[in-house]
């Protein structure tokens, strides 16, 4: 097995040779750029490492790996273009670099790419693959749907906010799991554990994010910290402060995040004074960890041996963990 700089660097490298220039320049242009724009990578890292621990080789996992990555691209591209995102990873959006109906033609085009990347399978690997796609590629976008209903909902319940999660983020990682499980021609009940194993990892994974938002380091996390506070959204930390927090918690809450006349930085503080006091920060590190557990149950299922499973936790642990 590789380590994960080990798979990043072969992905990059098969990345580096799929971008290439192409006519028409204006529709091409924008796509490279955004696949060229950095980023953890995860999501393929993890098609690559998945192919591997059920005996597949890196090589055969490529396309479906980079499949992936334009499928996380696309959503991106046009998720900037519904939010007016003028950066993203630091540099100019899309829709801001070019124009929007560039961004909203380039997004279509490398939907279609990531498809067209199956093709390079036999005809059963081939349709495994594209049924799996179509699935999560529709829920992500019911996730990102219900992200945008939950902008003007005062009512949002936990549950909903962790099946949006689901969609939206979660999904994608269980899916590139499987998909690497699928290359491999793992059998059917190890392909729906793996999935199950990465689903959970990526709830872990958002509302990690969550926190990080609020209480991570601006110097590692690479975020504006306290975003989410100042753009008013109804993350984990802000429901569960509204269940466990005092009346008096939740009436200062709901004050401030309405309250245009106080400084960002009153607002962030505030609010994370609250998301403490409630305890509503110790009870979203609680939820990441046992998100992170129910991955771990799922290993004991897998059938593979027992230094491959312990690869998988550490990747776990390692994601539980972080503070980028």
């Amino acid at each position: 097995m590789q380590n994960i700089e080990a798979y990043q660097k072969s992905f990059l490298s098969y990345l580096e040779d799929f971008a290439v220039e192409k006519d028409p320049g204006n529709l091409y242009r924008p796509i490279n750029y955004i696949l060229k724009l950095g980023g953890k990578r995860l999501r393929p890292v993890l098609t690559l490492m998945t192919s591997e621990i059920f005996g597949g080789e890196t090589k055969d996992a490529m396309d479906a790996a980079l499949s992936v990555e334009v499928f996380h691209n696309f959503s991106l591209v046009h998720d900037d273009i519904m939010d007016d995102a003028p950066l993203r990873r630091g540099k100019e959006t899309v829709h801001e670099k070019w124009n929007l109906n560039t961004g909203i033609l380039s997004g279509d085009a490398m939907l279609i790419l990531a498809y067209q990347l199956f093709e390079n399978y036999e005809p059963n690997t081939f349709q495994a693959l594209a049924k799996l796609f179509s699935k999560t590629a529709l829920e992500v976008c019911e996730g990102q749907q219900y992200d945008i209903d939950f902008e003007t909902r005062n009512d949002v319940a936990i549950p909903e906010y962790l099946k949006m999660i689901e969609y939206k983020t979660a999904v994608l990682i269980g899916a590139a799991m499987k998909m690497g499980a699928i290359v491999a021609k793992a059998s059917e009940n190890d392909q729906n554990l793996i999935y199950d194993f990465g689903r959970y990892l990526g709830i872990a994974f958002q509302l990690q994010d969550d926190y990080l938002d609020a209480f991570g380091n601006p110097e590692t996390f690479g975020k504006q910290v306290g975003g989410d506070i100042l753009e008013n959204k109804k993350t984990y930390l802000y429901l569960k402060t509204l269940e466990l927090g005092s009346e008096e918690d939740i009436c200062s809450l709901l004050e401030v995040m309405s309250n245009n006349s106080i400084t960002n930085a009153q607002k962030v503080d505030t609010v994370k004074k609250l998301f403490d006091d409630s305890g509503a920060s110790k009870a979203t590190q609680k939820a990441v960890e046992d998100y992170t557990n129910k991955a771990f149950d799922v290993l004991k299922s897998l059938n593979v041996s027992e230094d491959k499973k312990q690869l998988l936790r550490l990747f776990g642990e390692q994601l539980m963990n972080r503070r980028v």
